[in-house]
């Protein structure tokens, strides 16, 4: 194998927020692991930032737990997505704002590539996931691939609204 420019990947992060999407994005990982003799490295981000809104009687222990619940849920799907593929999943929960802690995670965990989804569309999802994609990709010294995990079925639907808003 004389292909020294050919990047070799040994470990990727993926990062996942929970959503049912998460499935296409652990495909393109799983794949690219699979072919390298990856390990993958599943991390799912407690977004303290979240919490600065809430009742001062709501105490943080709480709201740590459940949302941590729902990162250990999270990180299972990837767990379960990666099944079909013979790559090794390491999963870690962290806390913190999303796009910083996805930063340090790949550089301080030696990650070779971050694979993570993105909605390659207007609206309110673009502005949730992308913009931490955005940050992460401005942010980061390791290679990032963003996988547009756009919803088929929603699209037709989202299209229609800004077609309709761009004629009022």
């Amino acid at each position: 194998m004389g292909h020294d420019n050919v990047p070799m990947y040994d470990r990727i992060l993926v990062p996942t927020d929970g959503t049912s999407e998460t499935k296409r994005v652990v495909d393109h990982a799983g794949e690219l692991a699979e072919t390298h003799d990856a390990e993958m490295h599943a991390v799912y981000v407690v977004n303290t930032s979240t919490f600065a809104g809430l009742p001062m009687e709501t105490s943080w222990e709480d709201v740590s737990e459940v949302l941590r619940e729902e990162g250990e849920g999270a990180l299972d799907a990837v767990v379960a997505a990666a099944d079909p593929y013979d790559v090794a999943v390491e999963t870690s929960i962290v806390e913190g704002p999303p796009s910083k802690e996805i930063v340090r995670y790949a550089e301080h965990e030696a990650c070779d590539l971050v694979v993570m989804g993105t909605h390659g569309r207007d609206g309110l999802d673009r502005l949730l996931m992308g913009s931490v994609a955005e940050r992460v990709v401005r942010g980061c010294s390791v290679p990032v691939l963003t996988v547009n995990v756009g919803d088929e079925e929603s699209q037709p639907a989202a299209d229609a609204a800004g077609e309709a808003r761009g004629r009022s």
